[in-house]
């Protein structure tokens, strides 16, 4: 027998996790008749359901709804199909006092899916179609859900799982909608796959980058302020520049200028680009007098008129534009958190516009990039070459064979370039196939950051042209890439990634002076140790006050600084230190010059060093 594909596996975990939601619908449908049902779709290691109940959930109620779930999994109920008009459909939901299935049908049968933005395909039991007349229901025992499927043979099928939490989620994500009550679960094919990723989720919870974010004073958010829109403390702030010059530095010798295109724009730009009609309900707008304008979600149309402002030969392409630039996009409310999702993101961007045959040079150049940037973070990964849905072509611009050439030739470079890469349908963006780099982290964690997408579509509609060796226009090639993706989620995971042991170059604090007392001499030769440090561009500070040595070493050991030198009467007369790492280490044994460490530590920031070298 051939052995099944990681491809096949991966389906096969999807199709048990959607089973799991309805065996978990089962059980609480059991112990809440009344329970009204939202959508219950798949997720990232599990599923998870909303539900209307008049009570609310506690750590006991999911531990009673688990064991309803493993008695429905040992009925070993099948799971039958069962297709319906989409008025009789209603009319059951009805029947069966579900009105959240009721909404969802009676918006389906007037305006089909396009309604399907938010919700889960599946859930809706519909496929890539635009007129619904018809939907399936799936039934496991005594429960019976809207669902297009497909499902396990039976529940007795479905592997190990464990009910994590409940939280808060509005209907559809609007808060003017009921509050839900959305119960996570996580599900895997065997106990030991299931534990293992228990532990790796005990780990994260140790590393939540919104406790440590805090603990360690790099970003705070605020209820004035709002959700999404994170505060940066001077800490994080001096991060996100250390992450900001190492882009620039990754640029600068491969000819991407940095530029500035502003905040807001006249919506229009994004009407001729496309984004109006795929994601104006993410646009934040304004009305100025008799004008719309919009808060800038994306620099690429920007920088098409940036280069559509001059006349352009051959000779001159490439052409790169770089921004480090603050966008907004109108994210739902319930899927906002920490760092990772947020309403205002600061994208490292960058777009190259190319002749055809300059195509495979630059992107050799940008995968170049992300390799320099993924090793100096410490973090391995892999590619998703994320292609069009051939079935649903009306989600993209452009005409098919365009679309054709550009994924053929992503695929060719995957391979040329020995890539560990991956083809999935459906996930391209509207302009384009992409390539979009999945770093794993320190635990195991895979997190989608660099991308690079080929768009032959928005130079088309922008009309951008050069003039080729013959006198002739030709258009151009846009390449659009991003190294972090965005610096607020790049550093979310960093914080976790590193438990917020940072390396030297990029940690907030650097090193910390800790005077023994406040004998003068002491005093002055802390001091004059701060200044030699940040003449060199060292992030350092001095802890003067009165606290014990052991509290000043013990305080530097939470806020997790690399190097802690304790500055008493030997240090004020002698030249040299004894550094502490991470303080709670205690001395690292290596007594050296001052002027010494100075240049070490100078020496690990310029190589962005990933450990310490004393």
């Amino acid at each position: 027998m051939a052995e099944k594909s990681e491809k096949s596996d991966i389906a096969d975990l999807h199709i048990m996790r959607h089973s799991m939601a309805h065996i978990m619908a089962t059980a609480v449908h059991q112990f809440y008749p009344g329970a009204k049902f939202g959508i219950g779709p798949v997720i990232d290691n599990g599923f998870y359901y909303d539900v209307d109940i008049d009570q609310t959930l506690a750590p006991e109620d999911l531990e009673k709804i688990s064991g309803a779930m493993r008695n429905v999994i040992k009925a070993d109920y099948p799971f039958t199909r069962v297709e319906l008009g989409m008025n009789e459909a209603i009319e059951h939901f009805k029947t069966h006092k579900q009105p959240y299935k009721v909404e969802l049908l009676n918006d389906l049968k007037q305006y089909g899916t396009t309604i399907a933005k938010d919700i889960d395909r599946e859930q809706l039991g519909l496929g890539n179609v635009d007129k619904v007349t018809t939907v399936t229901l799936y039934k496991d025992g005594p429960f019976e859900d809207l669902c297009r499927g497909p499902h396990l043979e039976s529940t007795g099928k479905a592997g190990a799982f464990k009910l994590t939490r409940v939280s808060g989620a509005y209907w559809r994500g609007d808060e003017k909608n009921p509050q839900l009550q959305r119960i996570y679960g996580v599900a895997f094919a065997t106990e030991t796959a299931l534990n293992k990723y228990l532990e790796q989720l005990a780990e994260a919870e140790k590393r939540d980058h919104r406790k440590l974010g805090k603990e360690l004073d790099i970003f705070d958010t605020s209820e004035m302020i709002g959700a999404g829109l994170p505060l940066f403390t001077p800490k994080g702030t001096a991060m996100i520049n250390a992450m900001m010059d190492f882009v620039r530095e990754i640029n600068q010798p491969d000819g991407y200028e940095e530029v500035r295109t502003g905040y807001i724009t006249r919506t229009g730009l994004y009407k001729t680009s496309g984004h109006l009609a795929k994601f104006g309900d993410d646009l934040f707008e304004v009305e100025a007098g008799d004008e719309t304008l919009a808060l800038k979600p994306m620099n690429c149309p920007h920088h098409t008129q940036l280069y559509a402002r001059n006349l352009r030969s051959y000779r001159d392409l490439p052409i790169k534009y770089a921004e480090f630039s603050t966008l907004h996009r109108n994210e739902v409310k319930g899927a906002l958190g920490g760092l990772t999702r947020v309403r205002a993101l600061t994208q490292d961007d960058g777009h190259a516009f190319v002749r055809p045959d300059q195509i495979e040079a630059e992107i050799s150049i940008v995968l170049q990039q992300i390799d320099i940037l993924m090793k100096t973070y410490g973090l391995t990964y892999r590619v998703v070459l994320s292609l069009r849905d051939p079935d649903n072509m009306d989600a993209y611009l452009g005409d098919a064979k365009v679309w054709d050439h550009a994924e053929a030739l992503l695929e060719k470079l995957a391979k040329k370039f020995k890539l560990d890469f991956a083809t999935v349908p459906g996930e391209a963006a509207f302009y384009g196939p992409k390539m979009d780099f999945m770093a794993v982290d320190a635990i195991g964690r895979e997190h989608q950051l660099s991308t690079i997408q080929l768009d032959f579509n928005q130079p088309e509609r922008f009309d951008l042209t050069y003039i080729d060796e013959k006198g002739a226009k030709q258009r151009p090639v846009m390449i659009h890439r991003a190294l972090n993706g965005t610096f607020e989620r790049m550093l979310g995971i960093l914080i976790e990634h590193y438990a917020g042991n940072f390396p030297v170059w990029l940690a907030p604090e650097q090193v910390r002076l800790l005077t023994v007392n406040d004998d003068k001499a002491v005093l002055d030769r802390a001091r004059q140790m701060q200044d030699a440090l940040k003449a060199v561009g060292v992030r350092v500070s001095l802890d003067d006050s009165a606290e014990s040595v052991g509290k000043k070493i013990r305080a530097a050991s939470l806020s997790k600084v690399p190097y802690t030198i304790v500055v008493g009467e030997k240090e004020a007369t002698d030249a040299e230190v004894s550094p502490r790492i991470r303080a709670d280490l205690g001395s690292t044994g290596v007594k050296l010059p001052f002027e010494k460490f100075v240049a070490t530590i100078k020496e690990e920031v310029a190589d962005r060093a990933a450990k310490t070298s004393l």
